[in-house]
C-alpha cells in the first residue's frame, strides 16, 4: 500500500499534521513507559505517520496498521487505562475471534484512526510483547524483534526468530504462506525471488532503525516498567516533574542511544535537574523530552510508505 503525503499547497499542513501525530506518539510513551524512538519509526515505516492509511492487501488501518483482530484484542485489554472503558466493554471473544457489539462496531474502528489512541494502544502492544519475547528469548528483545510481534504476532514472532536463528537461509514464505500473500515486497525480491529468514528479519528491523543510532537488530529498546497502577497523568508538565516512586527503570541498553556527546546535559539542564536522573535511561515522564531531542532528524518526507 502507498500512504502518499500532502505536497505543494497543502505542505504547511501536511508539517502540521505529523508535529500532531508526533505529539501525540510521545504522550504515549510517556503514558505507557514504551519507547518514542521505536514507536515513532514504526508509525513512520508501517503508515508513512498518516493514521488514516488503509492497507489494499488486508484488514491494517490507522498509524500503526493494526489488523482487525490485533486492534479489537489491544483494545479490549488496555482500552480501560487510557479512556477507552466503553469500547472495552463492547468487545468480547466468540467463536474463537474478536467480536464487537454491532452498534458500537464503526467508534470502536474509528479509534484506529486516531492518532492518540492508535499510539497508546501500539505502546501497550509493545510492552506485551516485549515481556512474551523477553520470556521466549531469555535476553532483552531488540527493536527488530518487536517489529515482528507487531508484524506476526507474539506466537508468530516467536516462532520466525527461533527458526531464523535455526536456519536463516530456509525461505521465509515457506514458513509464513499467508503473510507472504499479502507482503509480498517483504518475502520477495523484485524479481520474485524468495527472500530468506534473515533477509527478510534483516529488511523489517532496518525499518525501525535510528540513523546513526545503531542496529535495530542488536540494541535491545529500553522500556519504563510502571509498578502499580499505570496512570501516568498525562496533565504533568514531563520537563519539571521529579520522578515518580511508581516508575522502575528498567537497566538494559537504550535501543537509540545516541553516540557520547552534550545530549545528556542539555537534558538536565532542560529539564532542571541536576543530579540523580540517569538521562539514558528516562522515565514516562521524561519520554517526552527525548522525542523533542530526537524528532528533527526524522522529520524528512520520504514519500511513501513500504507494503505491510
Amino acid at each position: 500500500m502507498t500512504a502518499p503525503y500532502l505536497r505543494g499547497t497543502g505542505s504547511i499542513r501536511a508539517s502540521a499534521d505529523k508535529a500532531a501525530v508526533r505529539d501525540a506518539i510521545g504522550r504515549a510513551a510517556e503514558r505507557t513507559g514504551a519507547d518514542f524512538t521505536y514507536l515513532f519509526n514504526q508509525a513512520k515505516s508501517e503508515s508513512g505517520l498518516d493514521p488514516y492509511a488503509k492497507a489494499s492487501t488486508s484488514s491494517a488501518g490507522g498509524l500503526y496498521q493494526f489488523i482487525d483482530q490485533s486492534w479489537l484484542g489491544v483494545l479490549k485489554q488496555h482500552g480501560g487505562t487510557h479512556g477507552y472503558g466503553w469500547a472495552a466493554d463492547a468487545i468480547s471473544w466468540s467463536g474463537g475471534r474478536w467480536r464487537v457489539a454491532p452498534a458500537a462496531r464503526e467508534a470502536v474502528f474509528a479509534l484506529r484512526n486516531d492518532p492518540q489512541a492508535s499510539a497508546l494502544m501500539a505502546g501497550e502492544f509493545a510492552q506485551d510483547n516485549a515481556d512474551g519475547l523477553r520470556a521466549a528469548l531469555g535476553r532483552e528483545p531488540s527493536a527488530g524483534d518487536l517489529y515482528f510481534a507487531h508484524f506476526l504476532g507474539l506466537a508468530g514472532a516467536r516462532k520466525f526468530l527461533k527458526a531464523a536463528q535455526d536456519n536463516p537461509d530456509a525461505p521465509a514464505a515457506a514458513m509464513f504462506p499467508r503473510e507472504a500473500a499479502v507482503n509480498r515486497t517483504i518475502f520477495y525480491t523484485r524479481s520474485g525471488t524468495a527472500r530468506s529468514l534473515d533477509e527478510v528479519y534483516r529488511l523489517m528491523a532496518r525499518k525501525v532503525e535510528t540513523p546513526g543510532g545503531g542496529s535495530a537488530m542488536e540494541r535491545p529498546v529500553r522500556m519504563a516498567a510502571l509498578e502499580g497502577a499505570t496512570d501516568v497523568a498525562m496533565t504533568a508538565t514531563p520537563l519539571t516533574a521529579s520522578l515518580s516512586d511508581a516508575v522502575r527503570l528498567v537497566d538494559v541498553p537504550a535501543s537509540t542511544a545516541r553516540p557520547a556527546g552534550d545530549m545528556p546535559d542539555t537534558m538536565l539542564a532542560l529539564a532542571g535537574r541536576t543530579g540523580g536522573v540517569n538521562v539514558l535511561k528516562p522515565s514516562p515522564q521524561f519520554a517526552t523530552l527525548a522525542y523533542l531531542l530526537v524528532a528533527s532528524p526524522f522529520d524528512r518526507d520520504e514519500g511513501t510508505r513500504g507494503d505491510i
